[in-house]
């Protein structure tokens, strides 16, 4: 990958540690400056991992997650002002990185999307000015409200908080009388390693439940313009907590499904204002009509740009990067294959042996298989997609070949508990 950049020239906010082990395989030494929460440094001990990195020249400690200063940042830092593009590493970095990025005068998603797509309910009072399928939602302040929401729509109702991402507080919810004891769940959900010591603020949205198969749509866009779409299927668990189980791409939705959701997810890019980077929006279609559960204005996680990459036969990533660096790369307007990704789950318990690896590495189709997961570790149950055990990463001619593959292999590992 050549984006022909020099020291210091890549501002990368939040330590999303995959990522930047990615990063120091393809850029020259010094290329990053890494912005991180001085507590995270600290906790994290992201210095000592930032100097096993050559691709990272320095690590700047600054409080972005709560909102940033960016004047009083250049100020302290002005060698930032260099940069030629400005990435954000985690879900909580995007507002930090849209300010800075357009401080600087560089690509961008824009201050207010980002800050729109970084607040669920902000996004979905956009979308249903815009006129896109929203379900009826509803921000509260207390758990009685909740359950009075849930009466008018049969007693079932999705509790979320407005700022937080890998389904950490999503609970669905079929009965009122257990939204009382769901509430802190959703109301003070649990903080992710890479937060802030400070705590991120959140409010609880209380929506209708829409039942229907996911989807997620993945847009690059430039200057408002989208130059590239992807349709991923997806696979959730079933029950209160909707922890996604696996991924597919492309979708095995007929053209004219995929077409409708590509058109919906570049209406609400449109209507937020989104400028350059990539979206990634969530939805479900129900009695056909897509319905948004949510976007993100930061790459995917749950290994989909390597899903795109592999299925489009194309750089997903640096294309991304180039976006953020004024230019317009050039990607397949079709796959020429596919592409799926199997989630272990492994049970709640102590971790006693894990057997299988080798034999999923050796199964038709399979590119990688990972488990995050040890002998002796203490696993919890799956409710946020941080408690997952591995996945299996599998390819085919088409969509139901990739999916058969990578389910395959995954069914081969086994995480015993006891």
């Amino acid at each position: 990958m050549d984006l022909d950049l020099g020291r210091d020239e890549l501002i990368f906010i939040g330590a999303a540690l995959g990522m930047l082990r990615w990063l120091d395989e393809r850029l020259p030494p010094g290329a990053v400056v890494l912005v991180e929460e001085p507590d995270v440094i600290h906790r994290r001990g992201v210095a000592a991992l930032a100097a096993d990195l050559p691709v990272v020249s320095r690590v700047v400690p600054a409080e972005y997650q709560t909102g940033v200063d960016v004047d009083a940042l250049l100020a302290r830092e002005p060698r930032l002002a260099a940069a030629r593009l400005v990435v954000p590493g985690i879900e909580y970095a995007v507002p930090a990185a849209a300010r800075l990025a357009d401080r600087l005068g560089l690509p961008g998603a824009g201050p207010e999307a980002a800050e729109i797509f970084a607040d669920k309910h902000r996004m979905r009072q956009v979308a249903a000015g815009a006129g896109l399928p929203n379900p009826a939602y509803e921000l509260v302040g207390t758990p009685e409200r909740a359950a009075a929401f849930a009466e008018r729509f049969g007693g079932r109702c999705v509790l979320k908080p407005t700022r937080r991402s890998g389904s950490l507080g999503v609970q669905l919810i079929t009965e009122p009388a257990a939204i009382a004891s769901a509430w802190a769940t959703t109301a003070t959900p649990e903080e992710p390693p890479e937060a802030t010591d400070r705590g991120l603020p959140t409010e609880v949205l209380v929506e209708q439940l829409v039942v229907g198969p996911e989807h997620s749509v993945e847009l690059l866009v430039t200057d408002g313009e989208v130059c590239f779409a992807n349709v991923t299927d997806k696979r959730v668990l079933p029950g209160p907590r909707p922890v996604e189980t696996g991924h597919t791409v492309p979708s095995a939705l007929p053209p004219a499904a995929r077409a409708e959701l590509v058109q919906v997810a570049s209406r609400l890019a449109a209507a937020a204002g989104f400028r350059t980077g990539v979206l990634h929006s969530e939805w479900i279609v129900a009695d056909g009509v897509p319905t948004l559960v949510e976007c993100a204005a930061r790459l995917p996680g749950d290994m989909i740009t390597a899903l795109v990459s592999v299925a489009y036969d194309c750089g997903f990533i640096p294309a991304y990067l180039r976006l953020l660096r004024g230019e317009r790369p050039a990607l397949p307007a079709r796959p020429a294959g596919a592409a799926a990704v199997e989630f272990l789950l492994a049970p709640p318990g102590t971790v006693t042996a894990v057997t299988g690896v080798r034999a999923a590495l050796r199964a038709p189709g399979v590119l990688s298989a990972q488990v995050d997961v040890a002998v002796g570790d203490t696993l919890g149950e799956v409710v946020s997609s941080a408690r997952r055990s591995g996945l299996v990463l599998a390819w085919g001619d088409d969509p139901a070949e990739a999916t058969r593959a990578a389910r395959h292999a995954a069914g081969l590992v086994e995480i015993s508990v006891g």
